[in-house]
């Protein structure tokens, strides 16, 4: 596996570890294909509409630690949507039980020209030491930006000297927007943070051997609470990373029996770090989306936890709860067709549910693709498992959010419905007068209940089409009739 190495402040960036790509376009099974065979590379784009930025992904994961900070170390325009996860901290709280989630607050020490030639370092001490003042937070996490970095600010060495004056822990997030054209890298800067700083070995029972407590580690964006209801039927309880978690549950999370991911783009690096260096074993199973993989996820951790038994009573009971509703829903939506959008591992998991339902799925744009995950177990990828259970996916396209694309696809196709997990997609979808569905929660899907309750959804906007077909008579396009008639992946270098 990708060696994990705490002792160095930054983590090696997606392109390195595992030879991410950000540009493709073919069939599904051509991308398994080459990924398994070393045979992949990077298609780069002669034009590019825009980017993501690693460091909003990077705060997207420390700015919901319930007792920590986060102080942007760059122009102050640089954490200009980061209020965004403060909103989305508040709003789902209560999907987790917390009835009075604590205030977000996201600082900036506001670089300006001045401090681009004389250096900013200073400032960012002299910010830690505020923020600590108005706070008292237990953990400050400083997120670089491409300003801190083109100038070479010590971060490291400024987190180091306060952490040591304020007696707690200062943690530098390297996550500058230039360290990486892929957007994921910055969850991983996040969870190398944490794992470099936070998480404490296990402790040790009389006999030296690590403590493990009844806890599984779910690593996880900010969705409901699916897991406690499986969970509690094994004798454990999840431990969530890292929105709503607290310095004293992240300290403890390498006491978990085992690491699971709603996302294995999201948390394959924080897995194989727990694994590599703390002895938590990861779930090698794709996640729980989709019949199979759901018996098989269930399965695994049955596995793991010694307890295959309650495994199969979980399944029984489940199949016998929800199949004749997941019946009625295939018939009710046989013969549509719909296209995804999406980040890589849960855009995988969405076609599984497409499929599950007897929907053709016709295509996906997801923002980027991992050959590999960082445990490097293949029956934990869920793109291999959605092509090995449910068949080749066509127009599959690996692109980092280029919307021209997207609408050029979408404009060619014209599926039934459109699924989308990120805000601002859905859009073009209504405008061509395609029903559009955004579920922000990446754990509504999962397992029996969740095919139930996505094929209800998916029913209802198709059903109830009626305002995107009249959006769709009086939008404007604003692409050319010349790009809409051109192929989706003309600007591809390797295009073939």
């Amino acid at each position: 596996m990708p060696e994990v190495n705490l002792r160095v402040p930054a983590v090696a960036v997606r392109e390195i570890r595992l030879n991410t790509i950000t540009g493709f376009q073919g069939n599904a099974s051509d991308l398994v294909r080459q990924s398994r065979c070393g045979g992949l590379g990077e298609q780069s784009r002669s034009f590019t509409q825009c980017l993501g930025c690693s460091t909003s992904t990077a705060a997207c994961m420390v700015t919901l630690v319930r007792d920590g900070i986060v102080i942007s170390h760059g122009p102050v325009g640089c954490s200009s949507c980061l209020h965004e996860f403060a909103f989305t901290y508040r709003v789902n709280a209560p999907l987790r039980g917390v009835d009075q989630p604590t205030q977000r607050h996201i600082y900036s020490t506001n670089l300006t020209e001045e401090d681009m030639v004389f250096g900013g370092s200073q400032k960012l001490a002299d910010t830690i030491h505020e923020v600590y003042g108005l706070e008292q937070p237990k953990v400050i996490f400083v997120i670089t930006t491409c300003a801190s970095g083109i100038i070479g600010d010590d971060v490291e060495g400024v987190c180091n000297e306060a952490e040591e004056e304020l007696g707690i822990p200062v943690v530098a997030v390297f996550c500058e927007g230039f360290r990486s054209k892929v957007w994921t890298s910055g969850f991983d800067a996040g969870y190398h943070a944490v794992a470099r700083k936070l998480i404490k070995q296990p402790r040790t029972d009389a006999k030296g051997q690590p403590v493990r407590r009844p806890i599984i580690n779910v690593i996880n964006f900010w969705g409901s609470d699916v897991f406690s209801r499986w969970f509690e039927q094994f004798g454990v309880t999840p431990n969530f990373i890292t929105p709503y978690a607290t310095t004293d549950t992240l300290a403890s999370s390498s006491e978990a029996l085992v690491s699971v991911e709603a996302c294995t783009t999201l948390g394959s690096y924080l897995s194989g770090a727990l694994e590599q260096e703390f002895g938590v074993p990861a779930l090698h199973a794709a996640p729980p989306y989709g019949i199979p993989a759901t018996d098989r996820w269930l399965r695994a951790l049955g596995a793991a936890l010694g307890k295959p038994e309650v495994a199969e009573h979980i399944i029984e009971a489940d199949r016998a709860t929800f199949s004749p509703r997941i019946a009625e829903l295939r018939e009710q939506l046989a013969g549509k067709t719909a296209y995804v959008t999406a980040g890589a591992g849960h855009g995988h998991s969405l076609l599984a549910l497409l499929s599950e339902l007897g929907i053709d799925a016709q295509g996906a744009a997801l923002f980027h693709h991992d050959p590999i995950n960082d445990f490097e177990a293949e029956e934990a990828d869920a793109l291999i498992a959605t092509v090995a259970d449910y068949g080749d996916v066509p127009n599959f396209n690996i692109c980092n959010k280029q919307e021209f694309e997207l609408v050029n696809v979408l404009n060619r196709i014209k599926p039934d419905i459109l699924l989308a997990r990120h805000g601002g997609m859905t859009l073009w979808g209504a405008k061509l007068g395609i029903p559009s569905l955004l579920i922000g929660d990446e754990h509504f899907g999962m397992g029996y209940e969740g095919l139930v309750k996505y094929g209800e959804a998916i029913l209802e906007i198709v059903e109830n089409n009626e305002f995107v077909t009249n959006l769709a008579r009086h939008s404007i396009n604003p692409y050319s009739q010349w790009w809409l008639k051109q192929p989706p992946h003309t600007f591809l270098e390797r295009a073939s």
